[in-house]
């Protein structure tokens, strides 16, 4: 059964922040990512296809932090991480601190298929994107002015990095692969050359047949030290939970006794979807053969 799934990022965010058009706005985006994700897996393409289409969606809407739109360092740039991985074969790409590729998702499949490593980060990341004639772009390409006003309130607040939205998409196809990606600029502020857990492979980004296709989002340090994509995997291999078993065990129980906060979207191989969160909310859509098709932000949708 073919089945999709995909975030915006977990964390804090009052319900009375924005006004209700900018909401509908988000929903709208996140159906679009929903929309061009589920189209390819009707047609019978790969759940890797998939997940890609749905990125780069959200990639190019600036209202995520992912591509346009995503957050400053506290030098005033981008450095931009994604991850992608092929629940059929294990074959996995990542790419880090990248700040002139217009797609990071699509680099980091390009990795995956054509470089003969897992992961590329910085100069020798980009250097292969245009070998590889990926769309480049000018650094301040990613620029908004709310993410620029963002990172000036936090320089002069002084205050931690805030935590911050990555975009993911999970996905199942007709044969029955599972396939994951995610992609982040990471955090308003944070230290030049910081690399949160989106690119690391069974952190922020897993799949596998034998278990479940799992994107991550929320406060990377911790998701990292929980390695909690691949412990969502791991559970249902080993101890033969479902998929929403495992998920809420990795976000209510190992996440929160860290004191992380994020949250995981995951998808199996019969098509059955996990959407756990324990941050305040956890934009997320999800859309199956079955006619499931929700989109929401809180808890309910």
């Amino acid at each position: 059964m073919i089945a999709i799934a995909i975030h915006g990022g977990a964390g804090s965010l009052p319900k009375a922040a924005p006004d209700p058009g900018a909401w509908e706005g988000y929903r709208a985006a996140l159906d679009a990512a929903l929309t061009a994700g589920y189209a390819l897996l009707a047609r019978g393409a790969s759940s890797l296809d998939a997940v890609e289409a749905a990125v780069r969606v959200l990639e190019d809407e600036p209202r995520f932090n992912a591509g346009r739109g995503a957050v400053f360092t506290a030098d005033g740039e981008h450095e931009l991480d994604a991850a992608v991985m092929d629940g059929a074969t294990l074959a996995a790409g990542a790419v880090a601190n990248i700040r002139c590729v217009r797609h990071p998702v699509a680099l980091a499949r390009r990795v995956m298929e054509r470089s003969g490593h897992v992961m590329l980060a910085g100069p020798g990341a980009e250097s292969f994107a245009r070998e590889q004639q990926l769309e480049i772009v000018a650094p301040h390409w990613f620029d908004t002015e709310e993410r620029r006003t963002e990172w000036l309130t936090q320089r002069q607040s002084a205050q931690p990095a805030r935590e911050s939205g990555t975009v993911g998409a999970v996905a199942v196809d007709s044969e029955g692969n599972v396939a994951a990606a995610t992609s982040t600029g990471g955090t308003t502020g944070k230290r030049a050359g910081r690399i949160g857990d989106t690119p690391l492979i069974g952190s922020g980004t897993y799949a596998a047949n034998a278990g479940c296709a799992v994107s991550a989002t929320g406060q990377g340090e911790y998701l990292i030290r929980a390695t909690a994509a691949r412990e969502v995997c791991a559970r249902m291999e080993l101890l033969r939970e479902s998929v929403s078993q495992a998920a809420h065990h990795v976000i209510h129980s190992r996440l929160a006794a860290l004191g992380g906060r994020g949250g995981v979207i995951a998808v199996d191989r019969a098509g059955a979807v996990a959407l756990e969160f324990n941050s305040e909310c956890m934009f997320r859509g999800v859309r199956t053969a079955a006619g499931r098709r929700e989109i929401a932000v809180w808890g309910l949708a």
